[in-house]
């Protein structure tokens, strides 16, 4: 196994693990931007107002964008074995 091998690997992951939790992240945002907007309009400052809506907008997320992500990690998870199978075999 060569350094170059090891950063690779390491490089993506931390690309997968940014892909894999994107969705839920950028719908958490955009509910946040949407509430604070709405609280500013209203003017009512209620901490707890923001918290169910993105829950439920992460969740929806989640039930969205599901298959895609188990796709993406188990893609992820059979090319690692693969090549840990080469440099293992050897």
């Amino acid at each position: 196994m060569t350094v170059d091998f090891v950063v690779g690997i390491g490089a993506k992951t931390l690309e997968i693990a940014v892909l894999a939790s994107a969705p839920m992240l950028i719908f958490g945002l955009v509910t946040g931007l949407i509430i604070s907007i709405f609280q500013a309009v209203t003017q009512i400052q209620e901490m707890t107002l923001t918290f169910v809506p993105k829950i439920f907008a992460v969740v929806l997320a989640v039930v969205i964008f599901m298959p895609w992500i188990l796709n993406l990690l188990i893609e992820f998870a059979m090319n690692l074995f693969s090549n840990l199978h080469l440099y293992i075999g050897k």
